[in-house]
Parts: C-alpha cells; sequence; structure tokens
C-alpha cells in the first residue's frame, strides 16, 4: 500500500517541486562552537529539523561574543542588545532554538521525551561530558533503539588523548598540518581558516546520511565517533610525508606540492597568479606559450623527477615570463593552451566574483533584529541537486524562541506545565 506522504512526494514531483532530501528528519544540536554546528548546518540545508538545545542561563556562546552585527553594522565591541555575534548568525541559519537544563533531574526526563521524538543526536562535548549528565549513547539507545548519535570530540573517544579539550590550532598543530604549511624557510603556520573543524563537520555529515541509509536496512541507529585529528589526517596524507626525508624534500614546500613542477604562484606586472602543470604535455604547451622552445631540446627541464628537485630553477623561468605580463594577459594565454592556472583573489575579489554569484554560494545573513538590514556575508549550501531543494534558510532564532512550538507541540506539554519548568529555570 502506498502511503500519503509517497504519494504526496510523487505528486510535488510531478508538479516539478523539489522535495527536501531531509525533510522528516529530526536532529537534535548539543554542540558548540564549529565543528557541530557545521554538521547541523549541513543537516538543516538539506531540509532536517535542527533544534539547536542551548543551556538556559548560559545559551549559544557564540550568541553574544565579537564580532557583531547589530542596527549600527558591524563592530567588535557590542553596542545593543540587538547585536549578535557574526559566528552565530552563520551556524544558526535555518535552525530552531529551545533551552533545557541537562544537568537537573527534570530536564533529562524532558530531554528524554525529545530523544523518542528524533532521529539523529549531534554533540560536541569533551569525552566524558555525556557520560556525567548520564546522556551518553548507551543510555539513549534504550530509550530510541533507532537513534543516530553523533560525537565530535579533538581526538576521538577512544585512545590514550581521548579525554584532551581541542580547538582547530590543536589539531593542526597535532596532526602536523602546521608542519608542511607556510613558506619553507618560515615558521610552521596554520591555515587561514578553521580548517579542522569544518572537514570534521563535514565528515559528520557524511557519516549521518550514511546512517540513516542503513537504518533504512537495520531499523536501529547507531553511534559515529568523529575525531577532528582523524578526519584532517585522512587528508593530509594523501601525500607520501612519510617519504619526504628519502626523498630529500622539505616537508614544508611553501605553495608547491612535490609531484608536480612547476607548480607555483608567480609575480605578475599587476598582481599574481597560481600556475600548474601536471603532465608532461603541460609543460610542453606551457613552455611554447612561454616562447622557451629552447628547453623542449634540454634533457633536465623535461624530466619532472629533475624538475621537482630543481623547482627554483623551473620556477626562475615561470616567473620570468610572468612579471613582464597583466594577470589577465597571463590567464588568457594558459587557458588558450588549456594550462591549469587562475588568479590569486584577496577577499574583496572573491566577493566580487560572477562565479560564485552564479553559483548563490555567498549570501547576506539577516539579524532577526533588524531583518531588512543585510548583514556580512555567509556561505551558501555548496552542493546542488537536480532533484532536490538544499538551501540555507537565512533565518536564525533568538534563544528559547521554538521552546513553546517544540515543548507544546511536539512534547504535548500543557501551557501550565511549560510554564512551571520555565518558571524552575529548566527551560
Amino acid at each position: 500500500m502506498v502511503s500519503e506522504e509517497r504519494l504526496s512526494n510523487a505528486s510535488s514531483v510531478a508538479a516539478g517541486k523539489k522535495r527536501p532530501i531531509l525533510r522528516g528528519v529530526r536532529v537534535l544540536d548539543l554542540s558548540r562552537f564549529l565543528s557541530g554546528p557545521q554538521a547541523t548546518l549541513f543537516l538543516a540545508g538539506m531540509g532536517a529539523e535542527v533544534i539547536k538545545i542551548d543551556e538556559p542561563r548560559g545559551g549559544d556562546p557564540t550568541f553574544t561574543a565579537p564580532p557583531y552585527f547589530g542596527p549600527h553594522g558591524v563592530a567588535l565591541d557590542r553596542r545593543s542588545s540587538e547585536d549578535l555575534g557574526i559566528a552565530y548568525l552563520k551556524r544558526a541559519r535555518g535552525k530552531k532554538s529551545i533551552s533545557l537544563d541537562l544537568k537537573s533531574a527534570e530536564g533529562r526526563e524532558v530531554f528524554l521525551k525529545l530523544v523518542r521524538e528524533a532521529d539523529v543526536l549531534v554533540e560536541n562535548f569533551k569525552v566524558g561530558v555525556t557520560a556525567r549528565l548520564n546522556i551518553e549513547y548507551e543510555t539513549l539507545r534504550a530509550t530510541n533503539p533507532r537513534l543516530i548519535y553523533c560525537s565530535i570530540t579533538g581526538y576521538g573517544s577512544t585512545g590514550p588523548e581521548r579525554h584532551r579539550k581541542a580547538f582547530d590550532l590543536m589539531v593542526q598543530a597535532a596532526t602536523g598540518m602546521m608542519s608542511i604549511t607556510g613558506d619553507p624557510a618560515g615558521q610552521p603556520s596554520k591555515t587561514g581558516a578553521s580548517l579542522s573543524d569544518g572537514i570534521a563537520g563535514t565528515f559528520a555529515l557524511a557519516g549521518i546520511l550514511g546512517a540513516l541509509y542503513q537504518r533504512h536496512e537495520t531499523g536501529l541507529g547507531q553511534f559515529i565517533d568523529v575525531s577532528m585529528a582523524d578526519c584532517l589526517l585522512s587528508l593530509i596524507f594523501d601525500e607520501p610525508f612519510d617519504c619526504y626525508g628519502n626523498l630529500g624534500l622539505a616537508h614544508r614546500q611553501g605553495n608547491r606540492i612535490a609531484r608536480f613542477s612547476p607548480f607555483n604562484t608567480y609575480r605578475a606586472a599587476d598582481g599574481a597568479v597560481a600556475i600548474g602543470a601536471g603532465t608532461g604535455a603541460d609543460w610542453t604547451r606551457l613552455l611554447k606559450t612561454m616562447q622557451r622552445e629552447d628547453l623542449l631540446g634540454v634533457p633536465e627541464f623535461m624530466d619532472p623527477g629533475w624538475r621537482i628537485e630543481n623547482n627554483a630553477r623551473v620556477d626562475a623561468v615561470v616567473g620570468q615570463w610572468a612579471a613582464c605580463l597583466p594577470v589577465d594577459e597571463i590567464i588568457r594565454l594558459l587557458d588558450e593552451a588549456d594550462i591549469t592556472c587562475g588568479p590569486i583573489r584577496t577577499i574583496e575579489d572573491v566577493v566580487a566574483w560572477d562565479q560564485l554569484r552564479v553559483r548563490g554560494m555567498l549570501k547576506p545573513v539577516r539579524n532577526p533584529h533588524v531583518p531588512r538590514a543585510e548583514g556580512p556575508l555567509a556561505a551558501g549550501f555548496p552542493l546542488k541537486f537536480s532533484e532536490a531543494d538544499a538551501t540555507h534558510d537565512p533565518r536564525v532564532p533568538v534563544p528559547r524562541e521554538h521552546n513553546a512550538e517544540i515543548y507544546e507541540g511536539l512534547l504535548k506539554l500543557s501551557r501550565e506545565q511549560l510554564a512551571g519548568l520555565t518558571r524552575a529555570g529548566i527551560v
């Protein structure tokens, strides 16, 4: 027998409407800062109902953390109660907000009722916190065997360093990311953005989607253990960094990569460009474009291994050519020769880049206190589906905004019960 929902879905498709992929999936979001909120932001963008659960007294730490956006624009100091943290305005898009004291017996009882109605839970507490709160996976599985419980930590739930706190900086340092980033003659450096947080949140999304798929087969949820260090390391070690010493290569290559040459950034007459030759054919076409056919007959310059060992000599050839031309001309010539290249854009250039505008990848955030004002830009949803809607709703909740909807509507608590919990500081 075909369900009413499936009939509704079929009619929507027939009418040309796109159904969000995760419509009907309910997510409890206990996470803070970036890794967990990144995962739940993606889930909300794919249509899930994400319910942020904040502690009644402290709330989301990014709600009142600088920098701010409010009635008077962007500032590092909070000029009014209507100024909200920009990080909150980006990470809370499309989510609902409720408050609940998980440390109290009454709050935990209410929380278990929420768990019974949920499909997914995401948390990024330090290892041991959920056990102290008595909301660890083994306990919640007894309440809802279908629950998918995703835990994001710095180093994972097992291993000798599982109890260590971690921010992105510490994870980039611990995994060796900083040791391979930066100028070879300079100091180790982190990446400009909080890469390990964002990567862990993205891996968490993948894990949750996989667990939802498997639940269709088994009917059961499961525990997903996401380590920021594991996720970052899994992407770093595509390169054979452990072999660099044997190859006579420095771990920090700057903008180069130890498989291709040339592969670097080069100063142009009016800016800078990135140029990479990934194959011998690319290098041959680049030499012809630079009118350096004389090097085609030099065995060393045609040997990729020699070029990697002698990057400085190769870069001198490319750099001398690039320095005499404007960026646009370099890009035009290399595009015509089918050689991978690109301008080095500033953030201001990125904001003005038509490619991102067409793809809907930069959208202003909205402060609910000044709804008509366009705020700082946030990233749009990065995946485009032909048969589904996936987009970030710009609306963000104020704390407790959805208490009545969730507690009275979903959990069927009476208005008097909710008022009592509010007076007691439970919600």
